[in-house]
Order: C-alpha cells, then structure tokens, then sequence
C-alpha cells in the first residue's frame, strides 16, 4: 500500500513538473521565435545595402540595436537548454520508475502464468469447483476463477500500456537531447558572429571617439531639431483643444471637449489599446520611447517622445485608427508630420518623404497617408511615430500590437 501511495505521488509531481516545464519551454521558444523575426528584419532593412555608406554615428547605433536583440537571443536560448536538461532528468527518472514497475508486472504475470500452466487442464478446474462441499463453495470458486482469469488479462494489458509507454519516453528522451544539442549548436553561432559584430561595433566607436567633440555635436543637433519638432507638435495640439471648446463658457482646461461621435472614436481607441496595427507594414523599432541614455556616449541622455522605426525605402506611412487629418507641419529644416486626431487621441507620423492627405481629411485605419521619407546617402528610411492623450505623450509599445 505504502508503495503504491509513493508511486501515485511521485506521478503526479512529475507530471506536475513537465506541466510547468512545457509551459516555459512554450514561451521561451516564443520569445526565441520573436528575437530571430527581429534580427532578421535589422538585417533587412538597415544593413543590406552595404553599397550605401552611412555616418559613423548611425552604424554604431544600428550595431548597438542588432547587439541587444543578439545577446537577448543568446540568453533565451541559454535558458531553453536549461529547460531541457530539467525536463531531460524528469524523463530519466520516470523512465528509471516505469521500468521498475514494468519489471514487477512481467515478474507478477510469469508466476500467474506458471501456475496457470500446473493447473492448466479443464479437468483440474472441473475437479476443483466439483470437489465443492456445498453450491456456495462451488459458486465462490467459479468467481474466483472468472477473476484468475481476468487477472491475466490485466497484467497482460498494463504491461502492454506500461510498455507503449516506456517506448514515448525514450522517444521524446532523444528528441530532447537532438533538441538541445541544435540550441547549443545554434548559441555557439550567434556567439561567433557577435564577437565579429562587436569587433566591428568597437572599430567604430574608437573612430568616433577620436572626434569626440564632432559626436557631441551630431547628438546635440538630432536631440535639437527633435525638441523643435516636439514643441511645434503640442503648441498645433494646444490650438486643437483651444478650437473645440464653447466659447461661451470660458475653461483654462488642457483637454479636448468631445462631440458624442468624437467620445465614441476615442473609446474605440482606448479599447484596442495593445491590438493598433502598425503605421508600417514592415519595420523595427530603432529608438524607444522616453528618457534614455545615448547608444555610444552613454552619459549623454536623449528623450523620445515616441518611437523610430526603420524600413524599406519608398514604404507606405498608413494610419493606425479612424480619425481625421488634424494638421500637416512642415518645420524649417525637417520633413514633413501628419497629425491625426481620434477624439481625445493624437497620433503623429513623423519624417515624411510624401504627404498624400490634407487637414480635414477622414482617415480609415490603415489608409496610406504618404510614404516614408529615405536619405540618399545612407539608403536608410526612418519615420517616428508618437501618441498623444491630448498633450500627454504615450509609449507606442504599450498601443501597437507587438511592438
């Protein structure tokens, strides 16, 4: 009894184990799955034209991106070898246990069958229920051997189930082991090519370096027309929610006064908070959102009010909700912005190369607004994209599905 009461818990700890190791596994091959889809896309869309030759400033921050994603993916895939070690050491001991217990049952079902084979012949059975003293001890030995028999039958049938499988653990045993010798195959890769990708990350930053006071100036001069930029958004942004107010009630409140169908697009917004399609079809993340400390110089801080995102040259810029064309700003020195209003909501598309919409004009989501704007120099096409709750500005990564 004591040993079966182990054997019942020592199978559902196990199972219970795999249980929560199959669901990490899960998500970190997930998580692997989404980092290769990302270096991949950093490949395409920021070093494949190798002909293009981009400043110094921008290759360091492009190999800096590429790095991050690279030892994210190398970690990752340290921790699944891990998983699978633990999950390779249940299966040996369940293995180790369902062995025992397969040898216990033949062991069981020999004796039955031996004394199955000595008392074998019908008429030793019918001398035994007629040898009965009275019509109950004959009944209890007719039950008795119905249940020999269906005995027989049980062991016979767990020690095919215990069999079957015995054979899906040492199976999944080996597809374990090939699995996490291809993880440890694929890490030692990544490994060389990021020792080659941070070689070359070091090249650079040694040359920029050298002119440090020139690279001072280049961060100075984007974090500038940035700020500029920003400052023009919230001032068109301001003049917005000064326009929707009655002017007959006097309100020194920062926040739009909704029209009923203005409430209800600004509803719809919020509620697909996470679910937003991206205002590209294609495109990585290059740039965070917020304060942040500069890729190279990494005492110098820089602030996003958004996100950038590169992509493939002459990409469309697409509007990721229903709203309307709030305003076009064309700032001295910068590319074209497209504000777009969803109730309460702005969103901003900024670095634009063509603009095909104008203020007043009902967007649906997804409708191409203009195309991306590309430097002829490096070949490189950016755009920044912000959010706004009236002035205040929002993390993308928090809206757009799986940014």
């Amino acid at each position: 009894m004591f040993r079966y009461i182990y054997w019942v818990l020592f199978l559902f700890i196990s199972i219970n184990l795999q249980s929560q190791n199959i669901k990490k596994q899960k998500e970190l091959e997930n998580k692997s799955r989404l980092l290769k889809k990302e270096i991949k896309k950093i490949n395409e869309l920021l070093f494949s034209n190798e002909k293009k030759k981009k400043n110094a400033l921008e290759e360091v921050e492009d190999l800096e991106l590429k790095l991050s994603f690279r030892e994210e993916l190398i970690k990752i895939n340290n921790q699944q070898a891990n998983e699978i070690l633990k999950r390779i050491s249940i299966n040996e001991k369940t293995i180790l246990n369902q062995r025992n217990q397969l040898d216990k049952l033949k062991k069981n079902y020999s004796k039955m069958i031996k004394n199955s084979y000595q008392s074998r012949s019908l008429n030793n059975r019918l001398m035994f229920l007629f040898s009965s003293d009275n019509f109950y001890q004959a009944y209890k030995r007719l039950e008795y051997l119905k249940q020999y028999s269906a005995s027989r039958r049980k062991f016979a049938d767990e020690i095919k189930i215990k069999t079957k499988l015995l054979q899906e653990l040492n199976q999944s045993l080996i597809n374990q082991k090939t699995k996490k010798d291809n993880l440890i195959k694929e890490n030692r890769n990544a490994k060389q090519i990021l020792l080659k990708e941070k070689k070359r990350q070091k090249e650079v930053i040694d040359f920029l370096l050298k002119k440090r006071k020139n690279l001072s100036v280049q961060i100075n001069l984007k974090q500038k027309q940035s700020k500029e930029i920003d400052n023009e958004i919230e001032i068109l942004i301001k003049e917005a929610i000064i326009a929707s107010k009655n002017k007959k009630i006097k309100s020194n409140s920062v926040e739009f006064d909704l029209t009923p169908e203005a409430k209800l697009i600004a509803s719809n917004f919020r509620s697909n908070k996470g679910r937003l399609p991206w205002p590209l079809e294609k495109g990585v993340v290059i740039q965070k959102f917020g304060k942040q400390p500069h890729p190279v110089v990494r005492t110098t801080m820089i602030q996003s009010n958004g996100v950038t995102i590169a992509t493939k040259p002459n990409s469309f810029v697409r509007s990721v909700f229903d709203g309307e064309v709030m305003a076009i700003l064309v700032y001295k020195g910068s590319n074209p912005s497209v504000l777009i209003k969803h109730g309460n909501y702005i969103t901003a598309y900024k670095n634009l190369g063509r603009v095909d919409v104008k203020k007043g004009d009902i967007i649906k989501s997804k409708q191409k607004i203009g195309k991306v704007f590309t430097n002829q120099k490096s070949g490189k096409s950016t755009m920044q994209f912000s959010i706004f709750n009236n002035t205040i500005p929002q993390n993308p990564k928090n809206w757009i599905y799986e940014m």
